[in-house]
C-alpha cells in the first residue's frame, strides 16, 4: 500500500474542505464555446487581528473547439498566487476526464477591505445580488492563502454539474454515436 499517496489525498480533501461556496448558480456551462463565471470571493484573513477581503472576478472556461482523443491536461491561469497549492490542484485534476482540455482562466477585478465578521459580508452581499434580481454571481469564501483553491472548487463544481446536460448535446448534434 502507498501511504505517500493517501496522505496525499487526505491533504487535498482538507484543501477542499476548507473553502465554501455561500452561493452558487444555477446555470450550466455552455457545450461550445467560452462560458463566463462571475464570483464574489470573500477572503478570511490567515493571522488575527487582520480585516476581511472581498475580491471580485470572473472565471473564464474555454472549452476546445476541435476534441480529440488523448489526455491533454486542464490548463489553469492566474488562479494561485503562489505555487504552493498548485502540484494539489494539477494532482487532483489530473484524475477526472471531465477536465482534460479545458482552459480555465481567472480574472482578478477589485479587491475592498471591509472591518464585518465573513458571516456579515455574506450576508450583506447575498442580500444586495438579491436586490439587483442578480443569479449569475456567487459568492465563495476562503482563507486567504487558499484564494485559489476556492475558484477551482467553484470551477470544478460548475463543470461536474454542467457535465450530463453537455453530453446529452453533443450526442443530439451526432458527435458522440
Amino acid at each position: 500500500m502507498d501511504f505517500h499517496n493517501f496522505d496525499y489525498e487526505r491533504a487535498i480533501h482538507r484543501l477542499w474542505n476548507s473553502v465554501s461556496i455561500a452561493r452558487s448558480i444555477p446555470y450550466t456551462l455552455f457545450t461550445f464555446g467560452a462560458s463566463e463565471l462571475e464570483y464574489y470571493l470573500v477572503l478570511e484573513p490567515d493571522q488575527g487581528g487582520e480585516q476581511v477581503k472581498i475580491r471580485q472576478g470572473e472565471i473564464r472556461i474555454d472549452r476546445p473547439l476541435i476534441i480529440r482523443p488523448g489526455n491533454d491536461a486542464a490548463e489553469f491561469q492566474d488562479f494561485f498566487d503562489s505555487e504552493e497549492n498548485d502540484s494539489l490542484i494539477h494532482y487532483l485534476m489530473s484524475r477526472t476526464a471531465a477536465f482534460s482540455n479545458l482552459k480555465l482562466t481567472n480574472l482578478k477585478g477589485r479587491e475592498q477591505i471591509v472591518s464585518d465578521s465573513v458571516e456579515e459580508v455574506v450576508d450583506r452581499l447575498e442580500q444586495q445580488l438579491d436586490r439587483e434580481g442578480e443569479d449569475r454571481i456567487a459568492i465563495l469564501v476562503a482563507p486567504e492563502r487558499l484564494a485559489g483553491v476556492a475558484l477551482i472548487r467553484y470551477a470544478a463544481e460548475r463543470i461536474l454539474a454542467s457535465a450530463p446536460g453537455n453530453i446529452q448535446e453533443l450526442r443530439e448534434k451526432g458527435f458522440l454515436d
